[in-house]
């Protein structure tokens, strides 16, 4: 909870900043105030989805983990799971990271999932405290939505690395011309 309460100050902080690099309008209320961050976040793991070569898709840093395609599917799986449950819809969710391995049908299904969560972001404040279950766990949409943001941030982790163990520049570190 500690967690939760400290990122959602971050991203309060923030979003002043992410509002002016992604050209948004200016922010108020709390869904308003998260938005910029997650449009942030969709904009660098769909750019990265973009920018690695097909070839390396399959790219598995160890065989433990995940590859980079899968990575990219997990994270359109995800979105689809934690929004239907914050708008309180069945997941429309075809099971990306276990039927997709092309990079267009990935990058198609990511988009669509974020396509698909920008709904919960367009949610007004006063229904963000209405509670949905997740996990186990009864959770408010606002909640929900921190937790979606959160959990794409935690994957740009590990598409940075991915991006750099093929000698490529993340999105987030390229310069702007």
């Amino acid at each position: 909870m500690k967690k939760s309460a400290l990122l959602l100050i971050a991203l309060v902080a923030a979003a002043p900043a992410l509002a002016q690099e992604t050209k948004s309008a200016p922010v108020s209320g709390m869904v308003e105030t998260m938005r910029p961050n997650f449009n942030y976040v969709q904009e660098m793991i769909t750019r990265s989805a973009e920018q690695l070569p097909e070839a390396d898709y399959a790219f598995k840093p160890t065989p433990e983990v995940r590859s980079f395609g899968q990575l990219l599917g997990h994270i359109a799986d995800a979105n689809y799971m934690i929004c239907s449950a914050i708008l309180g819809e069945a997941s429309p969710s075809t099971d990306v990271e276990k039927s997709k391995t092309a990079k267009a049908d990935l990058i198609a299904a990511l988009k669509s999932s974020y396509e698909y969560c920008g709904r919960g972001y367009a949610l007004p404040d006063a229904d963000t405290a209405k509670t949905f279950q997740l996990f186990g766990k009864e959770r408010t949409r606002l909640s929900g939505l921190l937790l979606n943001i959160s959990h794409n941030w935690e994957h740009y982790g590990n598409i940075v690395t991915y991006l750099r163990l093929k000698g490529q520049v993340p999105p987030s570190s390229q310069r702007s011309e």
